[in-house]
């Protein structure tokens, strides 16, 4: 594994930047002659002038107070050289810091390449402490651990390319890095970093409670195959996140009293067959969330019980096929939510219970072929506006 920490770094990074001392002595030299000279004339001229008895002042005393000066300067001078072997000896130190990162990374790149799960499990946890103590590289650090989850994996026993411990190691980089996105506020917080798992395989995986709160964080053509991949409880508050292109196949994943309070999250073109994505009881307070071009394929999507507050969530060109969609009990007060040229094909869709308290809700050109649509006991308050557009191919029971 290449070592990119050795190509940021350059030699002598930390060296403080000193004039030589071959230029400063000289005018250091004639520069306290001169202000001898200067301090001699100025003591004499000021005691002649504060000698009221017109009597020739006495050279000794015009030495003395001179002596005096040139005394302060040095203790100055002294000062300012024992500040500049401060800044070298500072120096070293960030330079000795500088070699000792460098060398711990290595052992921890290499770790990780290492074909031991054992082994590989150790640099896992050894980049990560890495990266907390090093926070000009910690970035790096990060890549390196994202980097991991991006390289080939094989989780069928049976198949080629098979290694025992694998699924192991990489769920504990999942949780590693969920464990230092919980807090924005904490001291080795990773949150407001990139974070770059562009077409990585995930069998599961826990981010429950991370907070996204800046950066841009990569799950674009990623595969969500079996497994439970949980985003419960995760907040989505600024930044960019983006499943764009991701596919999920069967297995689960939970978005479950998640919050969108800022932000861009989309899966625009992300494809779901079979399996459930739930995003029961979130919160949508604000940013855009756009699941634009998406394709649903079987299985479960459930909006139970959201709370659609603010931002935007669109379901623009979204084609849902055979699948269980429901808004049962979610609560659209102040979000923009649109269904434009969504199309349902033998799929049921139940806002049975929904509140339309304010908001917009958009079904322009959406198709209804086959299935069932369910507005139950909805309820629309005054400040709503649902705009159906042309009337769709099964006329749901509209509140």
């Amino acid at each position: 594994m290449s070592n990119p920490v050795a190509r940021q770094q350059a030699q002598g990074a930390h060296t403080p930047q000193l004039w030589s001392v071959w230029f400063i002595a000289p005018i250091s030299i004639a520069a306290v002659g001169l202000l001898a000279y200067g301090l001699f004339q100025g003591m004499d001229a000021l005691l002649t002038t504060e000698n009221r008895t017109g009597e020739p002042v006495d050279v000794n005393d015009v030495i003395k107070a001179t002596a005096t000066g040139i005394t302060l300067i040095g203790a100055v001078l002294t000062g300012v050289y024992a500040y500049r072997k401060q800044l070298l000896a500072e120096g070293d130190s960030h330079r000795a810091d500088a070699s000792q990162f460098t060398d711990r990374y290595s052992t921890a790149a290499a770790q990780l390449g290492h074909e031991q799960a054992a082994v590989r499990l150790a640099g896992v946890y050894a980049m990560a402490r890495l990266a907390d103590d090093w926070p000009e590289q910690r970035q790096v650090c990060i890549d390196v651990l994202c980097a991991y989850l991006r390289m080939p994996y094989e989780p069928a026993p049976e198949a080629t390319g098979f290694k025992a411990g694998e699924r192991e190691v990489r769920h504990t980089i999942i949780r590693v890095i969920r464990d230092h996105i919980q807090d924005p506020m904490a001291p080795n917080t990773w949150c407001g970093l990139n974070l770059d798992f562009t077409g990585a395989t995930f069998d599961g995986g826990d981010f429950q409670g991370a907070k996204f709160t800046g950066g841009v964080v990569s799950f674009a053509k990623a595969q969500f195959i079996e497994g439970t991949v949980s985003f419960a409880d995760t907040q989505f508050r600024g930044g960019d996140v983006t499943f764009s292109n991701a596919q999920f196949r069967g297995g689960y994943v939970i978005f479950a009293k998640a919050q969108f309070c800022g932000g861009v999250v989309d899966f625009i073109n992300a494809q779901f067959r079979g399996g459930s994505a739930t995003f029961i009881h979130a919160q949508f307070r604000g940013g855009y969330v756009i699941f634009n071009n998406a394709r649903f394929r079987g299985g479960i999507v459930a909006f139970g019980a959201a709370q659609l507050a603010g931002g935007v969530v669109s379901f623009g060109e979204v084609q849902f096929a055979g699948v269980e969609v429901t808004f049962s009990c979610a609560q659209f007060d102040g979000c923009k939510v649109y269904f434009d040229d969504t199309q349902f094909t033998d799929s049921t869709i139940d806002f049975s219970d929904a509140q339309f308290a304010g908001g917009e809700v958009y079904f322009n050109h959406a198709q209804f072929a086959g299935g069932m649509v369910t507005f139950d006991e909805v309820r629309v308050g005054s400040a709503a506006n649902i705009d159906w557009g042309p009337l769709p191919a099964i006329s749901p029971n509209m509140p």
